[in-house]
């Protein structure tokens, strides 16, 4: 028996009174719930690769290949190589690994990436889990909060992305050498590493705040051709930022992994020529 007190039952979101009244909690009949389970099974299966690579602090060079995970190589324990820049610019009280020093910066490029944040917030958050299926939480407050207001530098992120794609692509022309350094060689890793700076740079370039960069805040596009026709390069990358974002996460856990078996003594690098 009620009397008078209790506090009332707050509802909020999909269950507002000022929302239609719909009992179940979705009224899809597919297997929604598959596409959220799949991003994040495989966003989990990354950040277990990526982490155990980026404190193994070895197996990251095979000459001529230096893993994308530790170039550049910041770190005075580096070990000593010939291919990607080897900086040193910490010095011996940096014992941890390299890859640590260089990885924040790709890696907060695509934590705050819009495509990301709708993937982990469906698929680890379930905010919401899937198109017209409630979200299990009471309230939503979007980004304007910590720690998700800082999803906002994604625009800075890009700017330190690009510098290590450039370097990335430096990696990519020291690849057309064999394990002497001479130049005019190509073996199968310098495809893997081609591949590899292909996916990044149409990735990064398609990047939502590239394509605002290149053609935000213009009034008349007559005026700015140059940039109207850029804008129009980067919409059409921007059309497939999905597919690029989880093929150029995938070839660069996959040219880590060759670097990786060339290091161990797996087997040899096949060359072309």
């Amino acid at each position: 028996m009620a009397t008078g007190t209790e506090p009332p039952h707050i509802h909020t979101g999909v269950h507002d009174p000022s929302r239609a009244a719909i009992g179940p909690r979705h009224l899809r009949t597919d297997r929604w719930w598959l596409a959220p389970a799949l991003t994040a099974a495989g966003l989990l299966a990354f950040i277990v690769y990526s982490t155990w690579r980026a404190f193994a602090n070895a197996d990251y060079y095979a000459a001529p290949y230096v893993s994308p995970f530790y170039s550049p190589c910041l770190a005075e324990n580096c070990v000593p190589m010939k291919a990607g820049p080897n900086w040193e610019i910490f010095g011996s009280w940096w014992g941890l690994s390299p890859a640590l020093l260089i990885l924040v910066f790709p890696l907060g490029f695509r934590l705050t990436c819009y495509y990301y944040r709708k993937a982990y917030y469906r698929g680890f958050w379930a905010s919401p889990p899937a198109c017209a299926v409630a979200e299990p939480h009471r309230k939503y407050t979007g980004e304007t909060r910590f720690p998700l207001i800082l999803q906002n530098i994604h625009r800075y992120f890009f700017y330190a992305a690009l510098p290590v794609a450039v370097i990335l692509t430096y990696d990519t022309v020291l690849a057309f050498r064999d394990e002497d350094y001479a130049w005019g060689h190509m073996g199968l890793g310098t495809l893997v590493f081609l591949i590899n700076i292909v996916l990044i740079w149409a990735y990064t370039l398609s990047c939502h705040s590239c394509r605002h960069i290149i053609g935000g805040r213009l009034r008349h596009f007559s005026k700015h051709p140059v940039r109207y026709r850029l804008w129009g390069w980067v919409g059409r990358l921007n059309e497939r930022h999905m597919l690029l974002a989880w093929s150029s996460l995938i070839s660069v856990a996959l040219a880590d992994f060759y670097v990786y078996l060339l290091a161990t003594g797996a087997f040899d690098d096949p060359r072309f020529f």
